[in-house]
């Protein structure tokens, strides 16, 4: 108890808009669990096409780059808190196009992707420069622990609530899809709190500068290769798990009850880790992460069974959480101090970031697509999450690169 005592206490000296930002994240993170799993699953259930649902998220991550340059312009006129709630709040606009679809066709599937890439571009955006302006290379690992402890506590909760939530209403699709929309529901009223804290922030917008370019330092093309790597990954990572529940166990019960296991575990390691870490250890940490992920790919795709499902939900529970603690605070050091040298806005590199994301979701899920449409959807889902897997290997090596030059660099930007 006096340990936990200290850490509120600890918490609490923290800088006001630090702390707000952070319950803003807090709120925000009980949707986080059903815009990744449950509407996934519902295509996957509504059309039991795998290739849709990569369709899906492919739409997704074509709107967020598009929405990080509307929000650059956005910005000269809009107060950040306002841009930043639209962003959450658009993820319930999302939720309920999908279920207004009579028919999970394309274009409906791609108006509702397209929908949510906006939600997440207006989102991501906006908490990116906000983490990055509120937070300094000495806290970051602190900043990421906390908020990675509280998603993934909320990640026991929230998924197997919800999916035997679903699963009670029956297998009648008309039973089905009013859960669905109950579940939408509560998702636009959560996106309502989580902006009425935002507004209590005192929040500023980025120094309205130049924010497009096309050439770059060099240490910042580095990290575009990182961050490339790291889209690989995202291009139907978030959305396999989902995938592999519903094609090998069936059940949105099943699919919360492996979201759920071993979530503890990995909210105290993550709050521990961020807590006690410091910033040389990034590469360790990162490292790590990368490790368990390609073991639990390689587990999945091995047995590619209920067991190897069960066993590879577990393992990236902590290894996505590892990379990004890691990551994030990479990508803010880098801005730090490429900023300096450039003498441009921090919001220009948050933007430059994306198309080196977009790169690697695209190519992450082309290559799923290709599988399923050359061999299978069983080989897709059971080897291209074990080669993209080994290709994210490289990004320790890389990392290693960016933080050694910008050790380097750093030097030289103190004096600037």
């Amino acid at each position: 108890m006096k340990k936990l005592l200290n850490e509120i206490r600890y918490f609490r000296s923290q800088p006001h808009n630090f702390k707000i930002l952070v319950l803003t994240n807090l709120v925000y993170a009980f949707v986080l669990p059903v815009i990744d799993i449950f509407v996934a699953a519902y295509v996957m259930r509504s059309s039991n096409d795998p290739t849709k649902v990569v369709i899906y998220q492919l739409t997704i991550y074509t709107g967020i780059p598009l929405t990080f340059l509307l929000n650059g312009f956005l910005l000269a006129r809009f107060n950040i808190r306002g841009l930043y709630s639209i962003g959450m709040m658009l993820s319930a606009v999302s939720m309920i196009i999908m279920m207004s679809l009579k028919e999970l066709n394309l274009v409906g599937i791609g108006m509702a992707g397209l929908t949510m890439g906006m939600s997440f571009g207006f989102y991501w955006a906006n908490r990116d420069f906000l983490a990055l302006s509120i937070t300094s290379d000495a806290n970051r690992n602190y900043y990421y622990g906390l908020e990675t402890f509280f998603y993934t506590i909320i990640a026991v909760a929230v998924p197997v609530t919800i999916g035997w939530f679903l699963e009670s209403r029956g297998t009648e699709h008309a039973a089905v899809k009013s859960g669905y929309l109950t579940i939408t529901v509560a998702v636009f009223i959560v996106t309502l709190l989580a902006s009425i804290v935002c507004f209590r922030g005192n929040f500023k917008n980025p120094e309205q500068k130049k924010f497009i370019y096309f050439k770059f330092h060099p240490l910042w093309n580095r990290l575009l290769v990182l961050a490339a790597l790291k889209g690989l990954a995202q291009g139907f990572l978030v959305t396999a798990p989902a995938m592999l529940i519903m094609l090998l166990v069936g059940k949105e019960g099943a699919l919360g009850t492996a979201q759920s296991i071993g979530a503890i575990l990995s909210a105290i390691i993550m709050y521990i880790v961020g807590r006690i870490s410091k910033p040389e250890d990034r590469v360790k940490i990162f490292a790590l992460g990368l490790s368990l992920f390609a073991l639990g790919a390689i587990v999945n795709g091995a047995l590619f069974n209920q067991t190897g499902v069960v066993i590879f939900i577990l393992v990236l529970l902590i290894a996505k959480p590892l990379m990004d603690l890691a990551y994030f605070p990479i990508q803010f050091k880098v801005i730090d101090i490429v900023s300096k040298i450039e003498n441009r806005s921090e919001f220009a590199y948050i933007l430059n970031h994306e198309a080196g994301l977009y790169v690697g979701r695209f190519t992450g899920a082309f290559t799923f697509l290709l599988l399923a449409y050359m061999v299978s959807n069983e080989v897709a889902l059971r080897y291209a999450i074990i080669i993209i897997a080994m290709l994210q290997l490289l990004s320790i090596v890389v990392a290693k690169q960016i933080i050694k030059q910008g050790n380097e660099l750093g030097k030289t930007t103190e004096t600037l």
